[in-house]
């Protein structure tokens, strides 16, 4: 092995063990990170039995990652001719994997979490003065700033990478 490749082996798996490490502070298990930093870090797709020897899993825990991931759409099933097994591999655009999680967790997290605070708001609008009518108002401010920035996912969601890039320039200035 060259001293450029082993470089390169050396910085992956550090951004591999990182990755695994922010997973938790965005709500997957470190296992799912891992995963997702190997494939795209991946100059092929890997088939499990790979994804289990380098990241020192059992199969039950790569499967039942990996099918999260794809659930996601973070990662795809590849079809190779002649094989049996599937492979795995990851979105490497930063940008459409940007979008991808903002929009599943939008689905995931947020959407309910809106359900709540219009319920919330829907059922304490007539209490008179005091705690309840206070208690409404902050469930329907709550609710207002979720949909206001739900809707500034949605808009920066829907530019090209360039344009997000300067709309948030012009915003930062």
């Amino acid at each position: 092995m060259s001293n450029e490749q082993a470089n390169w082996e050396t910085s992956r798996e550090e951004f591999i063990a990182q990755w695994g490490a922010l997973g938790s502070h965005w709500g997957i298990n470190r296992t799912m990170a891992q995963i997702h930093a190997l494939l795209m870090t991946a100059p092929e797709a890997m088939h499990t039995e790979e994804i289990m020897e380098r990241l020192h899993v059992s199969r039950g825990n790569a499967n039942t990652n990996l099918r999260e991931l794809v659930g996601w759409a973070l990662v795809r099933v590849v079809v190779k001719k002649g094989e049996r097994r599937e492979y795995f591999e990851a979105e490497k655009d930063v940008w459409k994997m940007f979008i991808t999680i903002a929009k599943e967790r939008k689905r995931r997290e947020l959407d309910p979490a809106l359900g709540v605070l219009k319920n919330c708001a829907e059922q304490t609008k007539e209490e008179p003065a005091g705690p309840g009518k206070d208690f409404h108002r902050q469930m329907k401010e709550l609710q207002e700033f979720v949909e206001f920035s739900m809707k500034v996912s949605d808009t920066v969601s829907g530019m090209k990478h360039a344009s997000a890039l300067q709309w948030a320039m012009r915003l930062l200035s």
